[in-house]
């Protein structure tokens, strides 16, 4: 049974978020990422595995290799969820705007 891990804990580590960009980007092996890191390739394989088991990546088998690609369906729960609070950020812009149109009306 594969251990599945909640996906806000994958993205709060920065290097998993980087590794996140790279697969947005294209599809790479796993040697590919780690030569974009200054760390271990141990260390790598290691964010890689909770990525996905998080099931924020997918691996798939061409020969030998095994490439990865981001899986935006599983972004977009992580995207809807964070909309919740965009809306409550724009609302609360929205009205900081309006303060400060009123402000500068009342000091011309």
């Amino acid at each position: 049974m594969k251990l599945r891990r909640d996906p806000f804990q994958a993205i709060a580590d920065p290097t998993r978020r980087a590794i996140l960009v790279l697969l947005a980007a294209q599809t790479m092996s796993a040697g590919a990422i780690a030569e974009k890191f200054d760390v271990a390739r141990p260390t790598i394989s290691k964010h890689m595995q909770v990525l996905s088991e998080c099931d924020l990546i997918a691996a798939n088998q061409k020969g030998r290799e095994i490439y990865y690609e981001l899986r935006v369906d599983k972004m977009k729960d992580i995207d809807n969820w964070l909309a919740q609070f965009r809306k409550i950020w724009e609302d609360r812009y929205n009205q900081l705007d309006e303060l400060l149109s009123t402000i500068k009306k009342n000091d011309l």
